[in-house]
């Protein structure tokens, strides 16, 4: 029996191609609850998701394609579509095995159920995620060309069950491609009628989180402030400019990229701000004294290694999946008597942003803006101060509380629609999908 999860997303590419497929779809049996596998043969790989009963979570369904010309391993991945059909962007990214390919999928999707849960958006959790592989052909551009549109193409085969989005690895460059062969994509240029990159709302939405916390907490406000920052990519380095714009005392930035570590300090020439070069396994930021530690960069870097070394009573970050064991962390996060902000509570303004693009997209609008205010009661401040309240409550941790409230709206059926996320997965395996 083949252990595919083993596999780098490559081999299990191949290993698919050998059974004469380069589509596999594991959907969910409410008999059995539990994924079955499209083809007998993965019935080993759908055996190992289901018990993995933390990232599981009963998800809807679970779909993978090669590329024809590319050979490259795309998935998308359904949590829960009873608000609507799954939306969150695609991550391009490498993965040593198809174990962390999936993991990596089935977490994000979750998040993206949850963070459009707490936005009152009538969306799902869904992710995209494509393999990156190792040759050179990730950045050339007639590789990305042919990479994207064939994804584009992936997602048009899904019939509207999920809608793309960018994310990390990807550029509006790579949106613009996935939109010449799918029309179930957002962050879409703005020559082509779209929003663009979500980057500089995401980070304002952060801003209004950490204004949110320091509120609930009777700390006051940004100003007179000291901010870490881990990560100083599109949002990281807009929510620097922000932290300064509301008075920061000091922002201190470590960064792994030299070109990002140079922009950073082109874009912005204030004394407040000290920009770090630092190594990627440098750890240095965490132990930075400071008010507030925002992690900008990738998911799970909150863990035993790091949490230890914290010197600051509040973290509100901008990056997906900060606790590296979201039934762990959070409470050592809290015996340590730091509060967290959930990722999915902060950062929201990226769907937010692009979610509804089919609907027109103009400067100011009311709908994205009542995002950033006070006086609507899902605004991201708003939600913030009830999850620590709830949580403050209920003697329970930031995260818990607030993947409470966010499973509890997740199960409200779209008031068009219903669940029809569910009717065209049925609709897909009928047809032989």
């Amino acid at each position: 029996m083949t252990d595919f999860s083993s596999l780098s997303p490559a081999q299990f590419a191949t290993e698919l191609q050998k059974l004469g497929r380069r589509r596999a779809a594991f959907t969910y049996d409410e008999n059995q609850q539990a994924l079955i596998a499209s083809q007998a043969e993965l019935s080993p790989l759908a055996q190992a998701i289901n018990g993995n009963a933390r990232d599981f979570a009963r998800h809807e369904a679970i779909f993978l394609e090669v590329g024809q010309q590319t050979g490259a391993l795309f998935g998308a991945f359904l949590h829960r579509t009873v608000r609507g059909q799954g939306a969150g962007g695609v991550r391009h990214w490498a993965y040593p095995t198809l174990a962390d390919f999936i993991t990596d999928g089935l977490r994000l999707s979750r998040g993206m159920g949850r963070k459009n849960a707490l936005a009152g958006l009538w969306w799902g959790g869904g992710k995209g995620v494509i393999a990156r592989q190792t040759e050179d052909g990730p950045s050339s551009p007639d590789y990305r060309q042919v990479l994207f549109r064939e994804y584009g193409a992936f997602i048009s085969s899904l019939r509207g069950l999920y809608v793309t989005a960018e994310d990390v690895g990807t550029s509006p460059a790579d949106i613009a491609e996935i939109h010449h062969t799918t029309r179930f994509v957002t962050c879409v240029p703005p020559a082509l009628g779209g929003s663009g990159n979500p980057s500089i709302s995401t980070a304002q939405g952060v801003i209004c989180a950490m204004e949110g916390a320091l509120s609930f907490l009777g700390k006051g406000s940004l100003e007179g402030k000291k901010i870490a920052v881990q990560g100083a990519g599109n949002v990281g380095s807009s929510l620097v400019g922000f932290l300064l714009q509301k008075g920061a005392a000091s922002v201190v930035v470590a960064e792994i990229s030299g070109a990002l570590h140079e922009r950073l300090l082109a874009t912005y020439r204030d004394s407040r701000l000290q920009v770090r070069h630092v190594g990627a396994d440098d750890l240095s930021i965490f132990n930075e004294p400071c008010d507030l530690l925002a992690p900008c960069a990738l998911g799970g870097v909150l863990g035993p290694h790091t949490i230890g070394l914290l010197q600051t009573p509040l973290v509100c970050g901008a990056a997906n999946n900060q606790l590296l064991d979201d039934s762990r962390d959070d409470l050592a996060l809290k015996q340590r008597g730091i509060t967290f902000v959930p990722d999915f509570v902060a950062n929201r303004m990226g769907i937010v942003n692009c979610a509804n693009e089919q609907y027109g997209w103009f400067q100011g609008d009311p709908a994205i803006a009542r995002h950033f205010g006070q006086d609507w009661s899902s605004s991201v401040y708003n939600v913030t101060r009830d999850v620590l309240q709830r949580a403050t409550k209920e003697n329970s941790t930031p995260s818990r509380a607030a993947n409470a409230l966010a499973d509890e709206l997740m199960e409200q059926r779209h008031p068009i629609w219903g669940h029809r996320g569910k009717e065209i997965v049925q609709a897909l395996l009928h047809e032989g999908w």
